[in-house]
């Protein structure tokens, strides 16, 4: 479980295994091309892990669109990635292995 403020307070995120499938069907790519591939991600890249961490991380599918289309655009690109990074290093990895950006968002 990665914790990072978004939007208007801290929140957690977590790329559940059961969520999988359904970024690699929004994103028409694997899971490990998306986590090789995310240094050259795409915006629905991004934008698909951070929507889907949050579903893991105890949102609402509705509430987590919402927060997405509202707060992502409030923010630098660059923070975007770095949260979108941390949601799948815990999901590759495991909360024990944090990167560099850890804190971010």
């Amino acid at each position: 479980m990665h914790k990072a403020f978004f939007g208007d307070r801290e929140r957690e995120f977590s790329l559940t295994p059961h969520l999988i499938p359904e970024l690699e069907r929004v994103t028409g790519k694997g899971i490990g091309a998306i986590v090789d591939g995310i240094r050259r991600a795409s915006f629905a890249d991004l934008t698909n892990t951070v929507r889907l961490g949050l579903i893991g991380g105890g949102a609402r599918p509705e509430e987590a669109q919402a927060l997405v289309q509202t707060y992502v655009n409030a923010h630098p690109l660059g923070e975007l990635h770095l949260l979108a990074l941390d949601i799948l290093t815990d999901l590759w990895s495991g909360t024990e292995a944090k990167p560099a950006s850890e804190g971010a968002a």
